[in-house]
């Protein structure tokens, strides 16, 4: 195999994905594609129902599949399941550090549980299975993939979702700052890091998100509930997870590090940000105008 030859299955096929959040959303749609290229995959996933159904379907389909009832909050299960991956399944090809939850709301109405919960999983969950991982994989000297979860969000500026688009500008970092350590420690050769930025995927994570405390005034409400609904309008008509599994999987075929669901609507967000900094302009509000930060 040759890294950047752009044939996912030659560079995929036959090895090991452990999958983040792979019960449902684009978490799901990786895990039924990576199955599709002949890889074992491993779903990770706090829901056991959603992992274990998908189990099924990818068994039933002639695939290799584990179940892994795991929280990515928790630095000594993460750990001990990459322990458990290693003796009993075989070295890791694929880390995929997908798990996130969303969070509505004025920032200020957003409860510190909430708050924590948004950081922990989105950004400490991703902390962890590279923690975890990555030694092994660097150990195993073979070529192995990190990919990290972002968003459209990572780039974006949203109100009512500050938590969110927070957490994801924090996963763009840490994986571009992952990157440049993996080259600087002289793994580059084996470890490939690339930073995941989907746009609008069909997912569950509006309606699971966290919202404002039930003393809060009705106006806060109002509003967190309403971006809730502006974000199920965009589900609505959103790309479907294995269509944008496939997208990405053949990015990072190609060693691309930005690997978007759908680059010219991902692209346009990134151009945004690009100008709003070099011009050191102020965030504005778009009236009209709403990016769609889900990757679930």
């Amino acid at each position: 195999m040759t890294v950047g030859d752009g044939d996912a299955q030659a560079t995929f096929g036959g090895g090991v994905a452990v999958i983040t959040g792979a019960g449902a959303g684009i978490g799901a749609g990786l895990a039924r594609h990576a199955h599709r290229l002949g890889m074992t995959v491993v779903l990770v996933d706090v829901d056991e129902n959603a992992a274990t159904a998908l189990r099924e379907e990818l068994i039933a389909d002639g695939g290799t599949a584990h179940v892994a009832v795991c929280d990515v909050r928790d630095a000594q299960a993460m750990v001990a399941l990459a322990e458990q991956v290693y003796r009993d399944i075989g070295p890791v090809r694929l880390l995929v550090n997908n798990a996130g939850v969303e969070q509505f709301g004025y920032l200020w109405d957003t409860p510190v549980a909430n708050w924590n919960r948004v950081m922990d999983i989105n950004v400490s969950g991703v902390f962890h299975g590279v923690r975890a991982f990555l030694p092994k994989m660097i150990a195993a000297a073979t070529p192995a993939w990190v990919w990290n979860l972002s968003s459209i969000g990572g780039v974006a500026s949203v109100p009512l979702q500050a938590p969110y688009i927070v957490s994801k500008h924090a996963v763009l970092a840490l994986t571009e700052c992952l990157r440049l350590e993996v080259e600087l420690a002289g793994h580059s050769d084996v470890i490939r890091v690339q930073a995941v930025l989907p746009g609008a995927v069909k997912s569950n994570i509006f309606e699971a998100a966290g919202g404002v405390d039930a003393a809060a005034a009705g106006t806060a409400v109002d509003a967190a509930e309403s971006q809730r609904a502006a974000m199920l309008d965009i589900k609505a008509a959103a790309m479907d997870p294995d269509e944008a599994a496939q997208v990405v999987f053949e990015q990072s075929a190609r060693d691309a590090f930005y690997l978007l669901t759908q680059p010219e609507y991902v692209g346009s967000a990134m151009a945004d940000r690009a100008h709003t900094l070099t011009t050191l302009a102020a965030p504005k509000l778009r009236r009209t105008q709403r990016f769609d930060p889900t990757q679930h």
